[in-house]
């Protein structure tokens, strides 16, 4: 460092004569001047002093070399001097004050920070003695305890403090400490010279979500630096985007000019507090220049002179200091107490301090004077307690030419004296009008009304939301489409587009839409709290409903239906089979019999449950059809049941299920909005080493297929018309694809969604608005009582008609079911009747071709039961007749008499029973039968022997019942009697077995 001497009035000390000595910091030019014009002040002023005259000795030397500082200070006391005076930083002053106590000469310490930075306390060199001489004319450092008093009426619990290289960061050791016994989280950072080359390194370091979080760490904040470096740092934060308009920050310093306010409020947005130090003035204008008997220059206490505005700290302690001493020397004068003073030498050994300096330092004690600084003191530990801050600020806005008014003083004594709050912005915002930029996307943002002349109006979930939230601040807006309909992305010159790019370049203040929150959007824009979560989609379209016609076959595969049918014909078989192997005894006058036709027929019907004709009374046979109908039953109920599940579940095979399917397929093409945040974000999650997922990997090398231009889309609606109207699957927002696939008219739209939301829908806004946070609490409320809910349930409400996650067009369980499901059914029906009206014409057609080659037989013929009865009756009363010769016993005729006619055993029709005779009459109705007839004739004329039975004939006509209701069926053409001719007795072994037999 340069070493300069000034001064140098040279005066020999007498009576009349004061000698001051000075040493300032080579930095301090302006201390030199001021401390020279206060001399000339008073040296003008006789009031004070007569016909004394004071002269001085000014040495500047450099504040950081304590040994030149000493040096200098011997060669003044060398002189000849009644104090010193040293406007000096501390490492200096230790040595300076040592220095004093050893010579006993009194030390006017004036504290200087370098270059205008805040005062850190002077470490002490030695325990305070009340015979120091050594006073501090300026006030202890109180900034501790007023930004801890600042900070706890904020009531802020998160902040970072700023600090310039220049600073003592031991200054604020106590402050640190205080706030972390409240628990506050308080971060330190060093500001360096080359401010612009620090934010650039941190831009250039930090990753976006760092940088995000740094963001929001600088919204509350505690700059200890000086003016000009808090200008410099304001003004490149602001420029970079570090801080927004709702951002709080606190300048604390002593040195803060009017000037410098006012430059600091133009550069700096949101709010801004500043601490610095004041000296009261006196009300009458009149009185601010005059002291007592003393007249200050104009310059320097005039309010409105450029010059007194200039002022330092340092400059006014200084005048002040001069002020004081000259008062001392003239009572010391009046007290006729005056020590001469002898050259002194602090560098000779054994060299005796100044006898009166103890005299003359109680007198500057005990003295008071009122200048610049109001009033200079000290007390008994040799310090000013004389200290007054102001706490100025300004309200939260855009505005950088807004206001700045007075919030608060402090001072040692009273503390605070006023209220301190950080509200940002109170719940009332009426008169506020608000500029929404907009991308219209169902259902969030629609147009519900488009007037020609008139404003649009618009409607969607996003829209009840800003209505409920203006509803309740009282805010109004006007809002706008994008002009090129986008949500925004960054350009390659690093420039933002679409919805983004509006609030970007402050075109708007607020935008709203089905936007994402997203790291790469928050670096550029502010957010809200997510008003609804988000998760990526995929909008299909559902499989066309192919009419199945034999639907009913369903339930059992054709292999199964294959197997029953085999069965049926392999238990048909057997049946008669088993019959074939042991005849089963039938009724004498039954039809049925068991040929292979009736045995499968038989089979069938019981698989069917409708019973059969054929009566097996074989154990075999039994056994079979016992299993065979257990059979049945399980397979019959086993369809039903079946059946019921295939006509009202509708399976779903090689469908789209989830994200994973859609990835792992090939076929079915798929593809988002370009340049969109689902674009982002499947390249994102694909490319990105930290977060790679491999079926985001699939997808994206779908997506990006020769350059995305293949399978992506530019708007939405031209995805979702896609996916309608063609082979396509479109992955967008799941909220939007579930209200397309809701409102679609035909319901044949389904939806794939991942459930896990990562994301949410958020309200952006400028960069720094001061509308986040009371936007924020207000959705944060909307969610907390159910509104939000309620809102959602408009626009996606639970009972849809259409199924959502169904990749068929099926209906919702219970409902009716169609013609399609029955068709196959209908089918078999018509196709049964059809052939049965074939099988009938061929028997037709068959029956008169055999008619013609074959000698008519005669017709069949109905004939009146009266008649028939008429005929037996006579049959029984005739005197001459044979048949009166037997009785009306049973007469038994055995199978063997019926297996002996052929044509007996295939024509027996009917059997009655004829009431009050107990005779069972058996028609033989064939021409054939005639033979048997004769020979019942013969055996009765011969008295053939029937067993002995009671005679049950009676008198009267014979009664029957005719089961077919009153009708037999028979080839004759008329009714003759029986005639009964007598036959040899054959022996029958089981001739009265009623069940082998036919009575008459």
């Amino acid at each position: 460092m340069k070493r300069v001497q000034s001064g140098e009035n040279k005066l020999r000390p007498t009576p009349t004569d004061a000698d001051r000595g000075a040493i300032f910091d080579e930095s301090a030019k302006k201390d030199d001047e001021v401390f020279r014009m206060a001399v000339a002040d008073l040296n003008l002023n006789n009031e004070i002093l007569e016909t004394e005259k004071i002269t001085v000795s000014v040495e500047f030397v450099d504040g950081n070399n304590p040994f030149q500082a000493v040096q200098e200070a011997c060669e003044l006391m060398n002189r000849g001097i009644l104090a010193l005076v040293s406007s000096i930083s501390c490492m200096s002053a230790g040595s300076l004050q040592s220095l004093a106590d050893a010579m006993h000469i009194p030390h006017l310490f004036i504290q200087r920070a370098p270059a205008g930075t805040p005062r850190s306390s002077c470490p002490p060199t030695s325990r305070a003695q009340p015979d120091d001489y050594t006073l501090f004319v300026r006030p202890p450092v109180y900034l501790n305890d007023v930004i801890f008093q600042v900070v706890m009426e904020y009531t802020w619990q998160k902040f970072i403090i700023f600090y310039d290289t220049d600073y003592d960061i031991r200054g604020i050791e106590n402050f640190l400490d205080q706030t972390s016994q409240q628990g506050m989280d308080v971060s330190l950072q060093k500001v360096e010279s080359n401010i612009n080359m620090m934010i650039t390194g941190m831009f250039r370091t930090m990753r976006v979500e760092e940088l995000h979080r740094y963001r929001d760490t600088l919204r509350r904040a505690v700059l200890f630096m000086s003016p000009a470096t808090a200008k410099a740092f304001i003004t490149e934060v602001v420029e970079t985007n570090l801080v927004a308009f709702d951002c709080h920050w606190i300048i604390i310093n002593e040195e803060i000019s009017d000037m410098d306010v006012q430059e600091l409020v133009m550069k700096s947005i949101g709010r801004l507090t500043l601490v610095r130090q004041t000296f009261p003035f006196p009300q009458n204008t009149s009185q601010r220049c005059v002291r007592n008997n003393h007249r200050i220059n104009t310059s320097l206490c005039d309010p409105k002179d450029p010059k007194a505005q200039m002022l330092e700290i340092t400059n006014r302690y200084i005048y002040d200091t001069v002020l004081l001493l000259a008062n001392t020397f003239h009572r010391k004068l009046e007290d006729r107490k005056w020590h001469s003073m002898a050259s002194l030498s602090c560098i000779r050994k054994g060299s005796k301090p100044w006898q009166g300096g103890k005299s003359m330092l109680d007198t500057v004690k005990k003295g008071g004077v009122s200048g610049l600084t109001s009033l200079l003191e000290f007390n008994d530990n040799g310090s000013n307690p004389n200290i007054y801050f102001e706490i100025l600020g300004t309200n939260y806005g855009e505005d950088r030419g807004r206001g700045v008014s007075r919030l608060a003083t402090w001072d040692p004594i009273h503390g605070l004296n006023g209220t301190l709050t950080d509200r940002k912005l109170e719940n009332n915002m009426r008169g506020v009008v608000l500029r929404v930029v907009t991308v219209l996307e169902e259902p969030f943002v629609m147009v519900s009304e488009n007037v020609l002349g008139k404003p649009k109006k618009y409607q969607g979930f996003s829209i009840d939301v800003l209505d409920a939230l203006a509803n309740y601040l009282g805010f109004k807006y006007e809002i706008y489409v994008a002009p090129d309909h986008k949500y925004g992305s960054q350009q390659a010159d690093g420039t933002w587009n679409g919805l983004i790019g509006e609030l970007v370049f402050k075109r708007a203040d607020v935008g709203l839409s089905a936007l994402t929150i997203t790291p790469e959007r928050e670096s550029v824009v502010d957010f809200t709290t997510r008003y609804m979560d988000y998760s990526v989609g995929v909008l299909l379209r559902k499989a066309e409903r192919t009419v199945d016609m034999f639907a009913c076959l369903a339930p059992f595969d054709l292999s199964l239906w294959a197997c029953i049918a085999g069965t049926v014909l392999l238990v048909g078989t057997l049946v008669y089979l088993l019959n074939w192997l042991n005849p089963p005894r039938l009724p004498m006058g039954s039809v049925s019999s068991t040929t292979l036709y009736n045995s499968m027929w038989f089979v069938y019907g019981s698989f069917v449950q409708q019973g059969g004709e054929v009566p097996y009374t074989t154990l075999a046979t039994r056994m079979m059809m016992g299993v065979w109908w257990l059979f049945a039953l399980i397979v019959i109920s086993s369809y039903t049941a079946n059946l019921a599940a295939f006509l009202t579940i509708s399976r779903i095979e090689n469908s789209i299920q989830s994200l994973q399917d859609l990835a792992k397929q090939t076929d079915l093409p798929y593809g988002t909005v370009l340049d969109s945040a689902v674009y982002d974000q499947v390249r994102s999650k694909s490319m990105n080493p930290f977060e790679r997922d491999p079926m985001y990997s699939q997808m994206w090398r779908m997506i990006n297929r020769t350059g995305g231009a293949e399978n992506n889309v530019e708007e939405s609606k031209e995805g979702i018309r896609k996916v309608k109207y063609g082979r396509f699957a479109f992955v967008w927002d799941a909220a939007v694809l579930e209200y397309v696939a809701i409102n679609d008219e035909d319901c044949s739209l389904y939806t794939v969604s991942n459930n896990v939301a990562d994301r949410g829908y958020g309200i952006a806004m400028q960069h720094g608005s001061p509308y986040r946070d009371i936007f924020s609490q207000r959705i944060l409320e909307l969610q907390q009582n159910g509104d939000m809910d309620i809102l959602k349930l408009k626009w996606w409400p639970r009972d849809s008609p259409c199924d959502l996650y169904s990749p068929v067009g099926t209906r919702k369980s219970g409902s009716a079911l169609d013609i399609h499901s029955f068709a196959g059914v209908f089918f078999v029906l018509a196709a049964g009747v059809v052939l049965s009206c074939l099988i009938a014409t061929v028997e037709t057609w068959w029956t008169r071709r055999k008619g013609s080659r074959v000698p008519s037989k005669e017709d069949d013929k109905e004939i009146d039961l009266e008649h028939l009865h008429h005929r037996v009756n006579s049959l029984c009363t005739e005197d001459e007749s044979p048949h009166k010769q037997f009785s009306t016993s049973s007469i038994d005729l055995t199978p063997l008499d019926m297996d002996s006619l052929p044509a007996a055993r295939q024509a027996l029709e009917q059997i009655s029973d004829f009431r009050n005779t107990h005779i069972t009459t058996t028609t033989f109705i064939p021409e054939q039968i005639q033979t048997l007839s004769r020979s019942l004739s013969a055996k009765a004329a011969a008295g053939f022997a029937f067993g002995a039975v009671q005679d049950h004939r009676t008198g009267g006509p014979f009664r029957q019942r005719a089961p077919n209701g009153g009708f037999f069926r028979s080839p004759v053409k008329t009714m003759s009697s029986i005639p009964y001719q007598p036959t040899p007795a054959p022996n029958f072994s089981y001739g009265n077995d009623p069940d082998r037999g036919t009575s008459i």
